[in-house]
C-alpha cells in the first residue's frame, strides 16, 4: 500500500459516509411520513434515496476507465453534499441533528484532506437553500429517531478515529522503514565513495548522468613513488607490509586533501594527484599548492621513517616526486559500463617521467611549473636532462622549500586562495 492510499482512502470513506447518510435520510423521511402523512415530496425523495444508494454501490463494484471513474466520484461527492443540505433543511435545521449531520459531513471532508472540499461545501449550502426555498416543509423527528441518527453518526466518527489511528501507525512504520533504508544506502554510498574519484562521486550523488566525456583543462600534475619499496617489501611479512603501506598512504592522502588536491590514482606505493579540477584557484595558485604539498609530503616521509625505525624497520626508503603543469584531457574515460575519471596527455606523461628521473627525496619540476611558482618556492636549476619518451632534453628544477612569506602557515586552514605570484606565468601550455 502506498502512502497516498493510506492518507487518502477517499473512495471507501465516501461510500461509508454515503451509507450513513442514506440510513439517516430514510429514518427522517419515514418519520416525516408518520407525522405529516402522504406528501408528493416524500413519495419522490424516499425511492430516489434508495436508487441513489444502490447505483453508487454498483458503480463502485464496476471497473470503468480510471479517468472517467475519478470524474464520476467527484460528481457523487458533490451530490452527497447536496443531499446532506436537503436533509438539514428538511428537519428545519434542528440544532441536534444539524450538529450531528454537519459533524459527519465535515469529518468526511477533513479526514482525507480533500482538494474538492470547497465544491462539496457548495453542494451542501446549495441543497439546503434550494430545499428551504422550494419545499417549505419542516419535520422534527421523534426522540427515538434522533437517538438512532446520533448513534449512527457517533459510530461513523469513532470508525474514522480508528482509521486515523491506524493510518498514523502505518505511516510511522513506513517512516521508520524509509529511515532505515536511507541509513543503509548512506552507509553503502560512503563505503563506495572510497573507490571513486571526487568528481565522479559528486556527479553520482547529485543525480547527474555520468557519461564518457572529456574536456581540456590547465592542470598541475604530481606523481610520487617510494624508492626502495620493492626491496623493503621482500623483507617484511604481509602484515607488516600492509600496516606500513596503509600508514604511508593515509598520511600522504591527508596532506593532498589539505592542500586541495585530487587524488587520482593509488597503485601500490605510487600516488598521482592533480590540481585545477574539479575546482581551480588559478594556474599559479594550483601550481604553488601542488609543490607545497610535495614539500609537506617530503617532511612527513622523514617523520614516517623515524616511526618505522622505532618499530624495527631499518631498511631506508626515499620519496621520488615529479611535477608538471600543462593542458590535459580530463574527464570520464572508458565505456558506458566502466568509467574512470582521470587525465591524459603529454603533460601527464612528463610528470610521470620526472618522478622516475628524480633522486631520492627530490621534487623534480618542469620549466612550466617553475614559471608559475618561481618567486614563491626556492628551487635549484638542474639544467637539461634526457627523459625517456621525449626527443628533446627537458629543463628541470629541484624544489627546496617555501619562501618565508608562505612558510609560516601554508596552506591556509580556511582554504583561502593563495597570494598570486608576480613571476611571469607560462599561461600557454600548448
Amino acid at each position: 500500500m502506498t502512502w497516498k492510499e493510506i492518507v487518502y482512502p477517499s473512495p471507501k470513506l465516501q461510500e461509508l459516509y454515503r451509507l450513513v447518510l442514506g440510513l439517516c435520510g430514510a429514518i427522517i423521511l419515514l418519520g416525516a411520513w408518520g407525522v405529516i402523512g402522504y406528501h408528493p415530496a416524500l413519495l419522490v425523495l424516499l425511492p430516489a434515496l434508495f436508487i441513489y444508494q444502490f447505483s453508487c454501490y454498483f458503480r463502485s463494484m464496476a471497473s470503468p476507465n480510471k479517468q472517467v471513474g475519478q470524474r464520476l466520484a467527484l460528481l457523487l461527492e458533490f451530490v452527497d453534499g447536496v443531499l446532506t443540505g436537503v436533509l438539514l433543511a428538511f428537519v428545519g435545521f434542528d440544532p441536534l441533528l444539524t450538529i450531528a449531520l454537519g459533524l459527519g459531513f465535515l469529518m468526511t471532508l477533513i479526514s482525507p484532506l480533500k482538494a474538492t472540499a470547497p465544491l462539496d461545501l457548495f453542494g451542501l449550502f446549495a441543497g439546503a437553500l434550494l430545499t428551504y426555498w422550494l419545499l417549505p416543509i419542516s419535520v422534527s423527528p421523534g426522540l427515538q429517531a434522533q437517538l438512532l441518527i446520533l448513534l449512527m453518526v457517533a459510530g461513523y466518527c469513532l470508525l474514522l478515529a480508528n482509521m486515523a489511528r491506524n493510518t498514523h501507525s502505518m505511516l510511522a512504520e513506513q517512516n521508520d522503514s524509509v529511515l532505515r533504508q536511507n541509513e543503509w544506502l548512506s552507509l553503502r554510498t560512503f563505503r563506495l565513495s572510497k573507490y571513486l574519484s571526487p568528481p565522479l562521486r559528486k556527479a553520482i550523488l547529485t543525480g547527474k548522468d555520468v557519461r564518457a566525456e572529456t574536456e581540456e583543462k590547465a592542470l598541475t600534475i604530481f606523481f610520487s613513488d617510494m624508492e626502495g619499496f620493492t626491496q623493503l617489501a621482500e623483507r617484511l611479512d604481509p602484515e607488516q607490509l600492509t600496516s606500513l603501506l596503509n600508514s604511508y598512504l593515509t598520511v600522504m592522502s591527508e596532506i593532498a586533501f589539505r592542500f586541495g588536491g585530487t587524488v587520482d590514482k593509488v597503485i601500490g606505493d605510487s600516488i598521482m594527484v592533480f590540481f585545477g579540477d574539479p575546482e581551480s584557484r588559478g594556474v599559479r595558485s594550483d601550481a604553488v599548492r601542488c609543490v607545497s604539498m610535495a614539500i609537506a609530503m617530503r617532511k612527513a616521509m622523514q617523520e614516517l621513517q623515524l616511526r618505522w625505525q622505532a618499530e624495527g624497520i631499518e631498511h631506508p626508503v626515499g620519496l621520488r616526486m615529479g611535477i608538471n603543469s600543462g593542458v590535459c584531457k580530463v574527464g570520464n574515460f572508458g565505456t558506458e559500463n566502466r568509467l574512470d575519471y582521470t587525465l591524459l596527455g603529454r603533460a601527464v606523461n612528463l610528470a610521470s617521467r620526472l618522478e622516475s628521473s628524480a633522486d631520492s627525496n627530490e621534487i623534480l619540476l618542469s620549466e612550466d611549473t617553475y614559471g608559475l611558482i618561481g618567486d614563491s618556492i626556492h628551487c635549484i636549476d638542474k639544467g637539461q636532462i634526457s627523459i625517456k619518451g621525449f626527443a628533446e632534453p627537458v629543463k628541470v628544477y629541484s624544489a627546496v622549500d617555501l619562501h618565508k612569506h608562505l612558510s609560516s602557515d601554508y596552506p591556509p586552514r580556511d582554504s583561502a586562495t593563495v597570494k598570486p605570484s608576480n613571476h611571469p606565468a607560462v599561461a600557454d601550455y600548448s
